[in-house]
């Protein structure tokens, strides 16, 4: 089953040095480029715009990751609700920041 993934940039996909690019990531970028490979659809879902975007946008391609979408959902999944909300719709979210509780 394809998997949407949200996945942050800074202290995510890079160490945090906003606004400026950190040091990759190697074992998240890698676990991407596998799951993108396998079919999965990823979604740079960051808080940067303008310029700041941009570079980050570039360092991924530099990378060698690139997205299905960019801080908005998959055009596949506005067509299947008939909208696109702020909310990014993922089945996984991939944040440095992020707490997960119960199960």
């Amino acid at each position: 089953m394809v998997k949407i993934i949200a996945v942050d940039f800074d202290g995510c996909l890079c160490s945090d040095k906003y606004p400026d690019i950190g040091d990759p990531n190697w074992s998240v970028i890698h676990e991407l480029q596998s799951r993108k490979y396998n079919g999965d659809k990823i979604i740079l879902w960051t808080c940067r715009d303008g310029i700041e975007l941009v570079n980050a946008i570039v360092a991924c391609h530099e990378w060698g990751l690139d997205f299905d979408a960019i801080n908005s959902n998959l055009p596949e999944q506005i067509i299947k609700y008939s909208s696109d909300p702020r909310k990014i719709s993922a089945d996984e979210y991939w944040d440095d920041r992020a707490v997960r509780k119960g199960e």
